[in-house]
């Protein structure tokens, strides 16, 4: 999801020749269009840690539309393959996310500290997802809801409320945030009351258009599990990224980070595992290409 502020700019310059004794209005700067659209590819698709894509390349893009009063709106998509991976069967296809959002943002305490409150809607356009009745002992419950998300048919759709407090200190911008899920959480079971604090910063370097990235999250899950062996499992864990972004102009950005969770194993498993049982929160790089429009 992208966090957006747009600023609507309207200039109005008049000119007085007193020769000639006309007046003259100069031509009025074109004015900043509330609707912005973004489309990004990169290595790797990386949400709070794990990657989404399974280390591979994804395609992403969206728009938002920023009205003055500090209403906005917008939809991002990404191209995805976790849901689908976590099933054996070649019948679940659930290829894309899509996110659906809208808030309030707007400089209530001074200028260059926005306010930001909104919502926003995970949603997996997918076909064949089982559909799975919890049954059984407790130890059978906890068995199958270990095995990893999904596992009781859960819907991975998420809806989550937001609140942020940007803030700029010279060439130093960034925001805290924090996100709650009213919903269980990209189908983990029993995770409804999960969040997620987290801070960026990014510092304008002055050097070529290049800004450093920092960013520390972590993920909240309310409830543990016990594994077949009585081990437990905590979805909860932190993630962490550094990186730099350079302004290409134009609209046109780049951006290498550096991304590491504390994702932890049980038993030798990984609790977010990939098909080929590897760490989905493992340490990766990244390198992205966005332009905006």
């Amino acid at each position: 999801m992208k966090t957006i502020q747009k600023t609507a700019v309207t200039l109005a310059v008049s000119s007085l020749f007193s020769a000639g004794a006309f007046a003259q209005a100069a031509p009025a700067a074109p004015e900043v269009s509330p609707v912005t659209a973004n489309v990004t590819v990169v290595n790797n698709y990386v949400y709070r840690g794990l990657t989404q894509s399974n280390f591979k390349p994804a395609i992403q893009g969206g728009f938002d539309y920023a009205h003055e009063s500090g209403f906005y709106v917008g939809n991002w998509n990404s191209s995805i393959s976790w849901l689908a991976d976590g099933y054996a069967t070649s019948k679940v296809s659930a290829p894309v996310e899509m996110d659906f959002y809208a808030g309030f943002k707007k400089e209530l305490i001074a200028e260059g500290f926005a306010s930001d409150i909104g919502v926003l809607q995970y949603y997996y356009p997918a076909q064949g997802l089982p559909s799975m009745t919890i049954g059984g002992s407790a130890a059978a419950k906890n068995t199958l809801i270990a095995s990893g998300r999904q596992a009781l048919g859960v819907s991975p759709n998420t809806t989550e409320l937001y609140a942020a407090q940007n803030f700029t200190f010279g060439p130093l911008t960034g925001f805290v945030k924090v996100s709650y899920a009213v919903t269980p959480l990209f189908g983990i079971y029993n995770s409804v009351g999960s969040y997620y604090p987290d801070l960026t910063a990014n510092y304008d370097t002055g050097f070529y258009g290049i800004t450093a990235n920092a960013h520390l999250g972590y993920q909240a899950i309310p409830n543990s599990y016990k594994n077949a062996a009585g081990k437990s499992m905590d979805f909860s864990y932190m993630d962490w990224k550094l990186g730099v972004t350079k302004d290409f102009g134009g609209g046109l950005s780049g951006a290498l980070a550096y991304v590491a969770t504390t994702a932890a194993t049980v038993g030798g498993s990984y609790i977010y595992a990939t098909p080929q049982s590897k760490n989905q929160g493992a340490t990766q790089y990244l390198v992205s290409l966005t332009k905006t429009f």
